[in-house]
């Protein structure tokens, strides 16, 4: 059986290129970063190079880029730290954040004292920016707004510009955002839209899992989250994964040179996946943003209640298709996903994140529409055709 993946926001497959500037490193350049030998300096020097080509992608100095072992790691340090070492009291986030911006205010709340701040979100998952200018403008408190760059699991994405406008109005406030599924796959420029944070983890545009990094405002400056050792410049100690600090570098300039041929090709899937989804079935549901500001990567389906519906995930992966559910499964009992829950997705329908790369075809989501005509309602026109 040939397996389709439409798991790309989940992780992605490594690309070829990116293997090969890794394995090179695998078996020549295997010195301690940390050691001042001849083996060392070169571990050193493509650890460097690595931050440069980064901090030029996100248009950062050298001195902001910091890495970290996954974005999630970096995530806890930048809200935990700001609150420990910068004074922050407040938290404004959102209910549709990643689990480790969820658990880490949930954390934060509980043992520290921090307000955490909700904005609303509307039933594709945007928040309201006068809500957030109004909470903004009555508080007198030390604030950190926290919102990520584009939704891991419906694929609407943040008015990035207009929030940062809205944070740089105020003097006590600091932004962070969790870019983990954009970084890549849309231009980020710190210079033209301020942020005090920022987060990237290399296994979402191709490069290997284990390697994130962040970025730190120079204005900002939060202490170590990791202790023992003077690695990064002091701020995480542990010897650096010198493989994969080169693999995301490779990756990501080659996802940002390829950027538009990219977005091109799966805007092409995207859009036939969507066409005939709508065209040929009943009753079909596309969660999250679809005119603007969405990612074009993610296409979060919801499809209606039926007898199979149960089974729409499991029926999937039989058929040789690899998707995401959009239930959390807890003790054996399937309900909706937080994300769902907030945008008011009806829970006795079912919902599975398809998304989608580079390495797709238009012939693979064919394939999948056909898979799908015995697993949910189809039109009568398309019931007998195929």
């Amino acid at each position: 059986m040939n397996r389709i993946y439409f798991d790309n926001a989940s992780t992605t497959q490594l690309d070829p290129r990116v293997q090969k500037r890794m394995i090179d490193i695998m078996k020549n350049h295997y010195g301690n970063p940390s050691s001042i030998h001849f083996h060392g300096r070169h571990a050193r020097s493509i650890i460097e190079d690595a931050r440069k080509r980064i901090a030029n992608i996100v248009k950062a100095s050298i001195g902001e880029i910091f890495f970290t072992s996954s974005a999630t790691e970096a995530n806890n340090m930048i809200l935990k730290n700001c609150v420990e070492y910068l004074g922050i009291t407040q938290i404004i986030s959102a209910p549709t954040e990643h689990h480790c911006i969820l658990h880490s205010m949930d954390y934060l709340r509980d043992q520290k004292g921090v307000e955490i701040v909700m904005l609303n979100v509307d039933a594709s998952g945007n928040i309201d920016p006068e809500q957030l200018a109004s909470i903004l403008s009555a508080t007198n408190q030390k604030t950190l707004v926290s919102l990520m760059l584009g939704n891991n699991e419906i694929g609407t994405m943040l008015d990035l510009k207009r929030v940062s406008e809205l944070c740089s109005n105020y003097e006590n406030v600091l932004l962070h955002t969790d870019s983990v599924q954009a970084m890549g796959k849309y231009s980020i420029d710190v210079n033209e839209t301020p942020i005090a944070f920022l987060s990237g983890t290399a296994h979402k545009f191709h490069g290997p899992k284990g390697s994130g990094f962040f970025y730190m405002n120079d204005n900002n400056i939060i202490p170590p989250f990791i202790h023992g050792g003077a690695q990064e410049r002091n701020m995480r100690a542990g010897t650096e994964n010198v493989i994969g600090i080169a693999g995301m570098a490779e990756a990501l300039e080659i996802a940002v040179t390829e950027q538009k041929i990219i977005i091109e090709h799966i805007s092409e899937i995207r859009e036939r996946f969507i066409h005939r989804l709508l065209t040929e079935f009943e009753d079909i549901r596309i969660n999250g943003n679809t005119e603007d500001l969405f990612m074009h990567h993610v296409l979060s389906v919801s499809f209606p209640e039926t007898p199979k519906a149960d089974m729409l995930m499991f029926n999937l992966d039989i058929s040789g298709i690899s998707a995401s559910s959009g239930s959390a499964c807890s003790s054996g009992i399937e309900n909706d996903s937080h994300v769902l829950i907030a945008i008011g997705h009806k829970p006795e329908r079912k919902t599975v994140r398809f998304s989608f790369s580079k390495f797709n075809t238009v012939s693979e989501v064919d394939q999948v529409i056909e898979k799908l005509k015995s697993m949910t309602p189809v039109k009568a026109k398309y019931a007998n055709a195929g």
